[in-house]
C-alpha cells in the first residue's frame, strides 16, 4: 500500500509560478509511474503530467505543455511539479497518484492523494 500526501497548493497570480510536491511512502517508489492529476469544479478529472520510473520519460497534457515540469527525486521518494506561467484555467484540485504502467489514464493509477488545492487569480 503506497500513501502519497501532496503539498504546495495555494493562491497565486496569474503569471506567477508554484511547486507542488508529492511525499510517498510505503512501497518501492521507483516501481511506479507518478503522475500528476487535476480536477476543477463541475469537471472531469484531467491528465496533467507523468514521469516514468526512473525520470528519464515525462508526458504532459496539452493544456500545460511548455509552462509545467514533473520531475521526481526516487531517493526522496518525492514528485514535483512545477508550473510556470500560471493561468486562471489551471485552476484546480491537483492530485499526486502511481501507477505500475506508463500511462496517461487516470484508471489506471492505483494509488492517489488527497488532493492541494491550486487557485489562480486573474
Amino acid at each position: 500500500q503506497v500513501q502519497l500526501v501532496e503539498s504546495g497548493g495555494g493562491l497565486v497570480q496569474a503569471g506567477d509560478s508554484l511547486k507542488l510536491s508529492c511525499a510517498a511512502s510505503g512501497g518501492v517508489f521507483n516501481t511506479y509511474v507518478m503522475g500528476w492529476f487535476r480536477q476543477a469544479p463541475g469537471k472531469e478529472r484531467e491528465f496533467v503530467a507523468i514521469v516514468s520510473w526512473n525520470g528519464d520519460t515525462r508526458y504532459y497534457g496539452e493544456p500545460v505543455k511548455g509552462r509545467f515540469e514533473i520531475s521526481r527525486d526516487n531517493a526522496k521518494n518525492m514528485v514535483y511539479l512545477l508550473m510556470k506561467r500560471l493561468k486562471p484555467e489551471d485552476a484546480a484540485v491537483y492530485y499526486c497518484a502511481a501507477s505500475t504502467q506508463l500511462v496517461v489514464t487516470d484508471s489506471e493509477y492505483i494509488y492517489w492523494g488527497q488532493g492541494t488545492q491550486v487557485t489562480v487569480s486573474s
